[in-house]
């Protein structure tokens, strides 16, 4: 046995070999919450496409594994309780995104939070939330369009023990989900997220039994305090002090004719400290895309891009968020006041991730990111079929990342990493629908020397008389690319008739009536490109055009390659290539597609609202 001492982590009194084993197990935990909660629950947007969140937590409540950031300080502080009336066995519930500062920020996201007690002591803290199907509200699914305040958007709960000392409040259960159109669904999925948060607090024991209290208690402050040490390295490598940064970009609407919706942000370093200023960004709308960004959250957010671009194995948790100050205007579509609808807030989400990147990438010289699809798209089926049993489908959409230095953009994939797609052979099983068709859009990447990732098209054929409910972005305003790359193109939703009419809808409706043998064409927006397209590698174009996923035209026009019978005509390619160097313009760092002036575009979305409007009153 070697007698050298193990190495110990800066000010901790802690050894690096312990150190990891305990960061290590706690980042697998993560997984096996997630794990949990997808083999117990049985709703498919949780079931199959891992609509859900973990976090462990300190006895602080700072976030030390997870994605999203820690709200427990300000749940608590919303509860009824303080945290000297915290039991083991307790788990608090609460879909509130007011109550917790946005950290759940619709109210079909139920988050549970465990207190984890060892010898008696806290020390830590387990939060799982996740999509229900549905908590009620003016619509199947609880994601309304059309409504003016979280009241018409489902039953919320305030911060409250759904489980006391272990036991639970049936009681309670049973009256929220007695207020949704699906209670078994939302008994079985909030028990499920209960399940996620034991497995945590299993795993945090198991820790403690073998290192003592002492150790883990000090390992998550050493975790902590890495990864804060790491992101200062990142900001001073990668930031430039001295200069102020800005980019704006839009979402298309609210889904009540208003837009386009401005988000602003700027951002600068003084020192250590980065400042992100979202102020000269829109008022909050009268419609449900109003976004209550938690501050932790964007910080979260901030970090993530950092240490995914630059650092991929340092941890993100909540060590850093003293390196970042967030300025989030009262009253705007990302600092809503209450009672604001909320429930489509995915296209502001998805938004402030675009304006972040791009703002990086004005001040991160050879770092450029371009535009995305711009929202998580739902759908939602619902009805009584011919047998008289309720049916209800819920299911998210994905469309093109952006390009990034170095890569392509994903086609047809989600913003978060570990969604998946439901298959179509569940759906059809469960559901009365069929799937026609699930494919990638053919020339929906905005061209570049990396592609952007491609939209996608679902097509449905209804097999009862329902209604259905959706929410996209991206119709409007395009997708950018960067730094030469060429802007995506946008997304479509075409309702084809039985009787052979064709409908051109908005990209948000709500409660659109269909029939037996109707078919919604639902077509999501693709990702811009990055850096000159006629950089590409010829062969790659070509292998591309093969698979379907550009066009010979695309290839000759956009790209400047040249095929015959499939293979590249190198000379042809030549000339081409030199013939557009020749003709075009200077590339623009950013390409934002022809978009006209805000006024031109504000009144195409409420024109386009109000004959919609028309045609369904």
């Amino acid at each position: 046995m070697s007698d050298t001492t193990p190495a110990f982590v800066g000010d901790h009194d802690i050894d690096q070999t312990t150190l990891d084993i305990i960061e290590s197990t706690l980042s697998n935990t993560r997984y096996e919450m997630d794990r949990v909660v997808e083999t117990t629950a049985i709703s498919p947007v949780i079931r199959e496409q891992s609509d859900q969140f973990p976090l462990i937590a300190d006895a602080a409540g700072r976030m030390v594994m997870g994605q999203f950031g820690s709200a427990i300080d300000t749940i608590l502080e919303n509860s009824p309780f303080d945290r000297e009336d915290l039991e083991d066995g307790d788990v608090i519930a609460t879909n509130d995104p007011y109550m917790c500062a946005g950290a759940v920020s619709h109210t079909p996201d139920m988050l549970l939070l465990r207190p984890i007690f060892y010898d008696g002591d806290l020390v830590g803290f387990s939060s799982q939330w996740g999509n229900l199907m549905d908590v009620g509200g003016k619509t199947p699914g609880s994601m309304p369009v059309q409504a003016r305040t979280i009241f018409e958007e489902g039953m919320r709960l305030p911060p409250v023990k759904l489980y006391k000392s272990g036991e639970i409040d049936s009681e309670l259960l049973e009256t929220f989900a007695h207020n949704t159109r699906l209670p078994d669904h939302a008994e079985a999925d909030i028990k499920a997220l209960a399940a996620g948060t034991k497995a945590a607090e299993t795993r945090i024991h198991e820790l403690c039994d073998r290192f003592g209290k002492e150790i883990y208690v000090e390992a998550c402050d050493a975790i902590l305090d890495r990864t804060r040490d790491g992101m200062i390295d990142l900001i001073r490598e990668f930031i430039p002090e001295g200069e102020r940064y800005t980019f704006e970009d839009y979402v298309d609407d609210d889904g009540m004719g208003n837009g386009p919706i401005k988000l602003h942000l700027e951002i600068y370093r003084e020192g250590d400290t980065v400042y992100l200023d979202w102020t000269g960004t829109d008022e909050q709308v009268p419609g449900t895309v109003n976004f209550l960004l938690n501050e932790k959250m964007f910080k979260m957010f901030t970090g993530v891009f950092l240490i995914m671009a630059f650092d991929p194995l340092l941890t993100f948790n909540d060590g850093y968020y003293d390196l970042f100050e967030v300025t989030l205007p009262e009253g705007t579509v990302v600092q809503p006041e209450f009672p604001a609808a909320l429930g489509n807030r995915l296209p502001m989400m998805a938004r402030q991730f675009d304006v972040l990147q791009a703002t990086f990438s004005k001040l991160i010289d050879g770092f450029s990111v371009a535009g995305s699809y711009g929202t998580s798209p739902n759908l939602v089926y619902a009805g009584t079929d011919s047998e008289g049993n309720d049916f209800q489908m819920l299911e998210i959409l994905y469309g093109g990342i952006p390009a990034r230095p170095g890569g392509d953009g994903l086609d047809g994939h989600s913003w978060w990493p570990l969604f998946r797609t439901v298959p179509a052979e569940y759906q059809e099983a469960y559901y009365p629908l069929s799937i026609d068709e699930y494919s990638t859009r053919t020339d929906t990447g905005g061209a570049g020397e990396f592609r952007g990732g491609h939209g996608i098209t679902k097509v449905y054929t209804f097999e009862e008389p329902g209604a259905i409910t959706f929410q996209d972005d991206r119709a409007h305003t395009y997708p950018w690319g960067v730094d030469g790359g060429s802007h995506a193109q946008t997304s479509e939703k075409k309702l084809l008739r039985t009787d052979g009419t064709e409908e051109d809808l908005p990209s948000k409706v709500e409660n659109v009536a269909v029939d037996a043998g109707d078919k919604l064409v639902f077509s999501t927006a693709g990702g811009g490109g990055l850096g000159d397209p006629l950089e590409r590698e010829p062969a790659v174009v070509a292998r591309e055009v093969d698979r379907g996923l550009l066009s010979e035209t695309a290839a000759r026009e956009e790209y400047g390659v040249v095929l015959e019978d499939g293979a590249v005509d190198e000379a042809a390619t030549e000339d081409r290539r030199d013939e557009l160097r020749s003709t075009r313009d200077e590339p623009a760092a950013f390409d934002y597609g022809p978009l006209p002036d805000d006024d031109t575009l504000a009144k195409r979305i409420a024109d386009e609202r109000r004959e919609f409007d028309d045609r369904h009153d």
